[in-house]
């Protein structure tokens, strides 16, 4: 038998790596003889760079840059082994939980930080970026990214403007002619898992502003800006980038990358997929298993679990899944592909204990899981074998 396992990360308690070789071995207490492949995932959020260097090799970069206040920060992204390939998780640079409570406001905070990571990539030798944008702290539309890889944004006036979302009400034009050449020669692929546009009631300002302390005063403010900054992308690139499904993620970085870097906006998920190879990985095989932290009504909105029971189901595999808890709604993730899922926890236990106790436990639920699959499979063939008989 040939099982590939291929979970998330269980935030604050094991990587996917880890995660998937405890799995492997519960598999291996129920199948001795199955040829395991442990492909860690991620779903572009937090822990996407770990999870694609330890599936495909690499090194980790660590860099000085500018946090969304322009404090200096140090931000890692990884080189893959490939030598050609980076992967980025935009809030290492310029994400919420870099600033304090008090400094949380969007109309100031900026994406340059972002652009700087980018430089640091290109500088390595990199040729094809993979980028992770879950967890900003901005809404500047990308402008402080672009603005540090040489795209200028000025006034009418011709003065360059500040930093941060608010500013760009101002804008009045967009100069390229100190744009970083190597923009044009790297593919941008962009781990975008909401569908937003970047303006309205359901844009980047309106949606997610509040969550980085905009107020509804601010988020009109923003949405305004956000829409000069459109309408100049327009009438420089002619490019519409309002209603591009995922300009809104990230404060509008999405529509950013999208104007300013030419990248493809796809689900995290499937960036992950393509960059890992699973595909390869599951023709031929039997059996899936999958997981992550918590199983809930949102694992069907583009996490791990559902993603990867999504390409499996192209070859008609089973995919079974293991999670660290069953959160309201888990069941739809049944419609999505999965046949079977499982938590870690026995029994009453703390948090602190089934942290403390991760590994053990994952394993022992996909052994538990495991032996109720291979139950199915006998009394499967026991039904084919009575078929047969005279």
């Amino acid at each position: 038998m040939r099982i590939v396992i291929a979970p998330d990360s269980f935030k604050g308690s094991l990587s996917a790596r880890r995660v998937g070789e405890a799995m492997a071995e519960g598999a291996r207490r129920v199948f001795p003889d199955a040829e395991t492949s442990v492909i860690p995932m991620a779903d572009g959020g937090e822990g996407t760079v770990e999870a694609l260097l330890d599936g495909l090799g690499g090194t980790l970069r660590e860099v000085g840059v500018e946090g969304p206040r322009g404090r200096p920060v140090r931000a890692s992204f990884g080189l893959l082994a490939d030598g050609r390939t980076a992967v980025l998780e935009m809030a290492a640079a310029s994400g919420l939980p870099l600033l304090a409570e008090e400094e949380r406001d969007p109309r100031y905070t900026s994406t340059f930080g972002t652009g700087q990571l980018i430089k640091a990539a290109l500088d390595a030798g990199a040729r094809r970026i993979l980028i992770g944008i879950g967890g900003s702290a901005t809404n500047d539309g990308g402008a402080g990214m672009a603005e540090a890889r040489g795209y200028r944004f000025l006034d009418a006036e011709g003065r360059p403007l500040p930093r941060g979302g608010a500013a760009l009400i101002h804008l009045a034009r967009i100069e390229t002619d100190g744009v970083d050449p190597r923009l044009k020669e790297t593919e941008f692929i962009v781990a975008c898992d909401v569908k937003n546009p970047l303006l309205g009631p359901e844009g980047a300002s309106a949606v997610y502003g509040p969550q980085k302390g905009a107020t509804p005063a601010m988020v009109a403010e923003l949405d305004a800006a956000l829409a000069r900054l459109a309408a100049v992308i327009k009438e420089t690139f002619g490019l519409e980038v309002g209603e591009v499904p995922g300009a809104g993620a990230a404060g509008g970085l999405g529509a950013g990358l999208f104007a300013f870097c030419h990248a493809r906006l796809t689900p995290g998920v499937e960036m992950v997929i393509e960059a890992t190879g699973l595909r390869e990985h599951l023709r031929g095989a039997d059996l899936v298993l999958t997981g992550e932290g918590r199983l809930d009504g949102q694992t069907v909105q583009g996490k791990t679990p559902c993603g990867v029971a999504k390409a499996a189901k192209e070859f008609g595999l089973p995919v079974l899944a293991v999670g660290g808890g069953l959160g309201p709604g888990y069941e739809a993730v049944f419609a999505a592909g999965l046949e079977a899922v499982t938590t870690i926890v026995p029994g009453p236990l703390s948090l602190e204990a089934a942290m403390a106790e991760a590994e053990i436990l994952v394993a022992g639920a996909t052994e538990r899981l495991l032996r109720a699959f291979r139950a199915g499979m006998e009394a499967g063939r026991q039904r084919s074998a009575r078929r047969r008989s005279p």
